[in-house]
């Protein structure tokens, strides 16, 4: 297993203070080395993306856009929740860099598993920023399975508060594509999105399974809800698996009203390596995601590294 840490990767952040800070690489490397989880895991080194990597799945003038405002720092990259900041570029062609060279190692051979903390940037739209993400690295590793690998079938599980809008209206029409997110109900929540009637459009209807809870809801309507999330999964026979880890949905999230555990996320990450051996030759790549209390996150990725080390 590889887990990616380094001092590029933290760079993805909107200054100290903002919910989404560069502190929070640093919050969950110490808890992993706390454990000792550092000497157990493999290293990945954090690299950058080529832009073409990028247009897998951006648009050329969202591309161009981000590098212009990358070079002034100013403005917002969105309405109001994404703010430009110098180098704001390179520091999101890091996060899609190391999710592909994740995939690189993986189908490589080198390992079966990865884990990249910053990552996950699941509300960026082919075209936009949204909610703190710039780049879409899920939607770009998406692309680069089935255009370069070859891989289709891809199931993609969420587990972060947050609705991820981001892939799910990107590939609403895309029947390869199996999408289960479990989030706080987005009548109390931003973006708004992800009613249980969300299915899937066309060919797709019946490929996206949304399951809203309550604000408040804890480990007990997680495991309720879970065994669906699981049946759905193997149903689909996928060729590969993406975790998006997200340790926004555990008590005490600043900006959420969720109350799961960081056993939650152990349990997930547990359960698709279990799916993963059995239809996707152990291929699963798991990201850090949301989550604004630095301790919960710290508690969070190192129990779904911890989960992945022993499944």
């Amino acid at each position: 297993m590889l887990t990616y840490y380094g001092e590029s990767l933290a760079s993805y952040g909107f200054g100290r203070g903002h919910p989404f800070g560069p502190d929070r690489l640093d919050a969950f490397w110490r808890e992993m080395t706390r454990q000792g989880l550092d000497r157990k895991t493999g290293l990945g080194t954090p690299v950058s993306c080529a832009e073409q990597d990028l247009a897998r799945f951006h648009t050329g003038d969202y591309i161009a856009r981000v590098q212009h405002q990358s070079q002034t720092g100013e403005g917002f990259l969105d309405h109001g929740d994404t703010p430009a900041f110098p180098g704001v570029f390179e520091a999101g062609s890091v996060v899609v860099g190391s999710v592909l060279d994740g995939l690189k190692n993986i189908l490589a051979g080198r390992c079966q598993r990865v884990f990249v903390p910053i990552a996950g940037l699941h509300h960026a739209r082919r075209d936009s920023a949204a909610g703190f993400c710039v780049f879409n690295d899920i939607g770009v590793l998406i692309e680069a399975l089935r255009q370069r690998h070859g891989i289709q079938r891809v199931a993609y599980v969420d587990i972060d508060a947050h609705h991820g809008d981001g892939v799910f209206y990107s590939f609403e029409d895309d029947p390869d594509l199996i999408f289960a997110d479990i989030h706080e109900d987005g009548r109390y929540l931003y973006p708004g999105t992800g009613a249980a009637s969300e299915t899937g459009k066309g060919k797709a209807k019946g490929t996206k399974l949304n399951l809203p809870l309550e604000p408040g809801a804890d480990d007990a309507a997680f495991h309720r809800v879970w065994p669906r999330v699981e049946e759905f999964v193997r149903a689909s026979k996928p060729e590969f698996i993406i975790l998006q880890a997200g340790a926004d949905s555990i008590a005490g999230d600043p900006i959420t009203h969720m109350r799961f555990t960081p056993a939650a996320h152990a349990h997930a990450a547990t359960r698709l390596c279990a799916l993963a051996d059995e239809f996707c030759q152990g291929r699963i790549i798991a990201m850090g995601g949301g989550g604004y209390n630095r301790a919960n996150l710290a508690a969070a990725w190192s129990g779904v590294v911890e989960a992945m080390l022993a499944a």
